[in-house]
């Protein structure tokens, strides 16, 4: 990728819907002093919260990386079921599904501090699982660590620890669930 492009891309990430369009902010005039915060360091603080448009999650990786104009924007290491390797079959498997899927819902008040649904299982996934004679299992979230067990933070990701779920920090979670609406594409590969 070209620098220049994946610079203006992050600007563009960084910019409020206004200024994606062309517009000022209000009460801003042609001339006035632009010497403020850039868009960027708006975004750090919490001033100016994007929305991504697809979350892409490399199991092999333990990675999540949140894009934006075809640009990654972000990126965050992941736990992921407790059988990380392939795709879940059916409920209580301890794997992490694969596939394309969507953002369907978010539950602040989740036993794992904040957490957004992921859509699984697919018609697809149904349909393998009842043909196998079994219940292909759901629930599965993108979430953050377990009530009372913040302190744990990012060494989290040192294993693989939960249901089938992906886990981040509690921090980063709040990150992502002000960056990531509900109808976000998700995708999960191996």
């Amino acid at each position: 990728m070209q620098p220049a492009a994946q610079e203006a891309a992050a600007d563009l990430f960084n910019a409020t819907e206004g200024e994606r369009a062309g517009l000022r902010p209000a009460g801003q005039l042609l001339g006035d002093d632009t010497s403020g915060p850039s868009c960027a360091e708006r975004v750090a603080s919490g001033e100016i919260r994007p929305r991504v448009e697809r979350v892409l999650v490399e199991k092999s990786a333990r990675r999540l990386t949140l894009w934006f104009a075809g640009f990654a924007v972000r990126e965050y290491r992941v736990a992921l079921g407790r059988e990380p390797v392939g795709d879940k079959r059916f409920a209580r498997d301890g794997r992490t599904p694969e596939g394309v899927y969507t953002i369907d819902a978010r539950n602040p008040g989740s036993e794992f501090y904040r957490s957004l649904h992921i859509s699984y299982p697919s018609a697809a996934d149904l349909k393998a699982a009842r043909e196998a004679g079994r219940d292909p299992g759901g629930e599965i979230m993108l979430h953050g660590l377990p009530n009372g067990a913040d302190w744990v933070a990012r060494d989290h990701a040192r294993f693989d620890w939960t249901e089938g779920c992906i886990a981040v920090t509690n921090e980063e979670i709040d990150e992502i669930w002000e960056l990531v609406a509900d109808g976000t594409p998700i995708e999960i590969r191996p």
